[in-house]
């Protein structure tokens, strides 16, 4: 079978802490609710919001033989997976969320120097399109798919740390977040000039996003509206992805891909969980 998406890399655990402001106020003891572990990390975002959106989705991945990496076989159980081991264990965050739903990460990658993904995983057929996770494996697999065309996100790169650059100039399209950036336009032409990609999407939380396209010049987009009240940001991103590789995937146009993914980021702000509740097809079509 071929698969419309093959995700490679990025699931982890996510210890979510709802509290009472952020930044935190020091404290010996806060009082909080339930403290959830659920699924998380960028992978399993993206993997789990095109599946719910009708695309035929793989998964791989190292993890660990630890409690950790049981629930990520649970919670990614319906989509066609493969897994190598991650010697380290499986990767871990903790959320730290406040009332408005911003959050704060603390991200424990246990990274191992020099581990690799087995190509095994991912040496069957060609998948119509590959999304590589910044994990530092991912980086190796480009060069074992050509002809696919492929996706990263640099997430909040800040356009100068170089572990980000072989992704930022090997994928054919590039996510990224203008939270660290001082001008976002200037790293997005940074990344058209050096790289391969013909169009590069930067987020602006509720300030929408901008697309700046191989010979064109920069374009505003705007946020869709929240469908309720802002509960839980975390995740928004990868489910901006999944709407918008959607879009591309069943033959959309540019503007209709950002309204797509506008509007599944939208609706993961006002859910609970971290990549457990996205939008289906069914339902991102009704409110297209």
């Amino acid at each position: 079978m071929t698969h419309d998406v093959l995700v490679v890399g990025g699931a982890g655990v996510d210890t979510t802490v709802y509290v009472p402001g952020l930044p935190l106020p020091y404290a010996d003891t806060h009082t909080v609710p339930p403290v959830i572990d659920r699924i998380g990390n960028t992978g399993a975002g993206v993997a789990l919001g095109c599946a719910a959106l009708g695309l035929r989705t793989r998964f791989v991945d190292l993890i660990g033989d630890d409690p950790q990496g049981e629930l990520v076989r649970r919670a990614l159980g319906g989509i066609d997976c493969a897994y190598g081991a991650a010697v380290a264990g499986t990767r871990r965050s903790v959320l730290l969320v406040g009332p408005d739903g911003r959050r704060t990460a603390l991200f424990d990658p246990r990274a191992t120097p020099g581990e690799t993904l087995p190509p095994s995983l991912y040496s069957g057929p060609r998948p119509r399109h590959a999304h590589l996770s910044i994990t530092d494996f991912s980086r190796k697999v480009f060069a074992d798919l050509p002809g696919v065309p492929t996706s990263t996100d640099l997430h909040d790169w800040d356009g100068v740390n170089p572990y980000h650059e072989d992704f930022a100039y090997q994928a054919d399209l590039v996510f990224l977040s203008a939270a660290a950036l001082p001008d976002p336009q200037a790293v997005m032409r940074r990344i058209l000039d050096k790289g391969r990609a013909h169009t590069v999407v930067c987020t602006r939380g509720a300030d929408g996003c901008l697309v700046l396209e191989r010979g064109a010049g920069p374009r505003a987009f705007p946020a869709a509206p929240l469908p309720g009240p802002a509960v839980d940001t975390n995740g928004a991103g990868d489910a901006f992805v999944s709407g918008f590789l959607y879009g591309r995937l069943r033959g959309h146009d540019l503007e209709t891909a950002v309204r797509l993914g506008s509007l599944t980021g939208a609706h993961a702000c006002t859910v609970e969980g971290t990549h457990e509740s996205p939008l289906t097809e069914t339902a991102l079509l009704a409110r297209a």
